[in-house]
């Protein structure tokens, strides 16, 4: 969630943008843009960050995005609000609820993927971890690992890590397909070592 928006067919500079190599190396990959404040205000939160996942592949009325996150109702549909404002949920047809009820269910835009927002650490890993410890133990996949690599290695692996998230991102709704969530951070191990 983080990105520049560099002129067409060019690199940014990370000198010059204030970005790290790796958000310079996803900027490569998806031309981006800096969110606007209002954007980068509602992406902060881990809360907003969970209901963009759960309406990513199928519209959720408010009444079911605040059962899935534990909200109540007047908590949720304030974060709704906020996302749909700023253009990350788009309203959908209206439909009937469980009760008869007029429902406006909501769909994730994808807008988030192309703004750079900044630091959202905090946020990023919550979310990260509501939504991993909520999974089956038994379907979660965790691993971690030290490598020592040089200065290129380090920026081959970043951008061929965004490669691959982009082609799996870019595949939506197909038969027989499950969502599933993914989150890969990268940092030096040794404090010392910058």
């Amino acid at each position: 969630m983080n990105d520049d928006t560099p002129a067409a067919g060019q690199s940014p500079d990370p000198s010059s943008t204030g970005q790290t190599p790796a958000a310079a190396s996803l900027a490569r990959a998806v031309e981006r843009r800096d969110a606007t404040e209002a954007e980068a205000k509602t992406l902060a939160s881990s809360i907003r960050i969970r209901i963009l996942r759960l309406c990513l592949d199928e519209a959720l009325s408010n009444r079911e995005i605040a059962e899935a996150t534990g909200l109540n109702p007047a908590t949720s549909l304030h974060h709704v609000r906020m996302l749909a404002d700023t253009g990350f949920l788009e309203p959908q047809e209206a439909r009937r609820g469980k009760r008869g009820s007029r429902e406006i269910p909501y769909l994730a835009t994808g807008k988030s993927w192309f703004l750079n927002t900044g630091d959202m650490t905090t946020e990023m890993l919550e979310a990260f971890t509501a939504e991993f410890t909520a999974a089956p133990y038994e379907e979660r996949t965790m691993g971690r690992m030290a490598a020592m690599l040089t200065e290129d290695e380090v920026e081959e692996f970043r951008s061929r890590i965004d490669e691959l998230f982009e082609e799996f991102r870019s595949r939506r709704k197909k038969d027989g397909a499950t969502q599933w969530g993914l989150f890969i951070a990268m940092h030096p191990s040794d404090p010392h070592a910058r």
